[in-house]
């Protein structure tokens, strides 16, 4: 009979005072005790919302079975069934409004810890299992991906599986998308992703570092090499700005320049030479995942104050959670019902002000959140040193504008069918790329769909 009581089994974490300091990761993982205990909390439902709820479809309640039994391995494989990174996903999905919102168990307290619990299999199996991957028969046909972020490391993963012989054209010099340079160290260690795409190259798929498609080579280009199919898996790395005064002063980033330093190009190591200012005092704007993550990693660099300044409210916040609970824990002060305005610079040119105005919610836009409204008269300042723009993204139009027959939407996002198919035949395309920044999980759904359909494509081509 299933534990019926009402509180997951909490995870251990590193004091917010100690983490604050560092960039070690803050949740520890489950004991194999611990896991065994909130694994029986699953009532093992007929009908399993929970699997509805993830849009790769793992089967849940099965995994979570296997827990209970002892048998971690077996809980671990039945992930990967239908999911290429277990142990990315256990850490950095939000199961709060995927899987774990749709747990009966939620209804009178709290879900079943369905990431905990991934993520304790994944890390079982990598320390204490043989990895090796089975031999793949080849099909003798090519596909390339385009971008190693998680659609297309899924996509390629899938299509590998199957025996087709799979390129991934990555422009970093490091593997992995946004899991390397978008995520830091803390929340998902970048060992934890250098073992996930070692897997992948297990299977036989290689990757391309260092070019940039779209200039190095084009998706044309690409075709006429042979390659009968490609998935663009590119996401979605341009950053917005508000466009307000003082945006070009120094110590302005955007959040995908201030993390990009941070976690690919190690700006936090005293033994890597990347330039960033040490800033004393932040300002954050935005409400994100995004916005958290540059906030957090801003106070590790040794800032006084951080502030995140959203101009909704907490409630309304699009961050997870638990990162805005870690965030409060390590000492981010939030600035809520605020917009800015201005910033203002001294006679360097460097930031020295961000002027706000107080916000308030009106009636609801589009979106269906309440709209925020301007506080006549309520402008005030905040001193600070920096100022990072954390207010989303859109694909770069470096891959659209050089391939022929491939059309956007009017945000810059590659249009597709439910299949995942691009305008120009054999051409596919999922994640950020199409959907503007989402989460990982939602562009490895995509990466999956499009695996399938270019199997059924080249199938139906011969």
């Amino acid at each position: 009979m299933a534990d019926m009581s009402p509180l997951k089994v909490k995870m251990p974490e590193l004091d917010p005072q100690i983490r604050n300091k560092n960039f070690c990761e803050v949740a520890l993982g489950y004991t194999s005790e611990m896991a065994v205990a909130e694994a029986n909390r699953c009532l093992q439902c007929k009908n399993p919302l929970c699997v509805s709820g993830c849009p790769v479809n793992v089967q849940i309640p099965d995994f979570i079975k296997l827990i209970t039994e002892g048998n971690f391995e077996g809980a671990y494989l039945k992930i990967k069934e239908t999911n290429s990174l277990p142990a990315i996903c256990g850490r950095v999905c939000p199961q709060e409004r995927q899987c774990e919102g749709k747990c009966v168990r939620a209804i009178k307290g709290e879900s079943v810890a369905i990431g905990r619990l991934e993520r304790f299999v994944a890390d079982y199996y990598r320390e204490n299992c043989n990895t090796n991957t089975s031999k793949i028969t080849p099909n003798g046909r090519k596909v390339a991906v385009v971008g190693s972020g998680p659609a297309g490391l899924t996509c390629a993963s899938d299509l590998a599986k199957l025996g087709y012989d799979v390129t991934i054209f990555e422009a970093f010099h490091t593997s992995g998308g946004v899991l390397v340079y978008g995520i830091p160290e803390f929340r998902l260690p970048k060992a934890i992703v250098a073992e996930e795409i070692k897997g992948l190259e297990d299977l036989g798929v290689k990757i391309q570092n260092n070019v940039v498609v779209g200039k190095t080579i084009t998706v044309d280009e690409i075709i006429d090499m042979g390659y009968e199919a490609v998935f663009i898996g590119s996401g979605a790395g341009l950053p917005m700005f508000m466009g307000i005064d003082g945006e070009a002063s120094l110590g302005v980033y955007s959040a995908n320049e201030f993390l990009t330093r941070i976690n690919l190009m190690k700006a936090y190591l005293e033994d890597y030479d990347t330039p960033i200012k040490t800033p004393n005092s932040v300002a954050v704007v935005g409400g994100g995942n995004v916005a958290m993550d540059a906030a957090r990693c801003a106070k590790r660099l040794g800032a006084e104050h951080v502030y995140i300044v959203y101009r909704r409210g907490e409630e309304e916040m699009p961050a997870r959670k638990e990162e805005i609970h870690h965030a409060k824990e390590e000492g981010i002060e939030f600035v809520l019902l605020a917009n800015p305005k201005r910033i203002l610079a001294n006679d360097k040119g460097e930031v020295s002000e961000l002027e706000c105005i107080k916000m308030e919610l009106g009636e609801p836009d589009a979106s269906g959140r309440r709209r925020p409204v301007e506080v006549e008269n309520s402008e005030f300042l905040l001193r600070v040193d920096s100022v990072i723009m954390a207010l989303g993204t859109s694909p770069n139009p470096l891959i659209s504008k050089t391939t022929q027959g491939i059309e956007t939407n009017r945000r810059g996002c590659l249009v597709v069918d439910e299949n995942m198919q691009t305008t120009k035949s054999g051409v596919y395309a999922g994640g950020d790329a199409v959907t503007g920044a989402a989460t990982i999980i939602l562009a490895m759904g995509a990466g999956k769909i499009a695996a399938k359909s270019i199997d059924e494509f080249l199938k139906a081509k011969n």
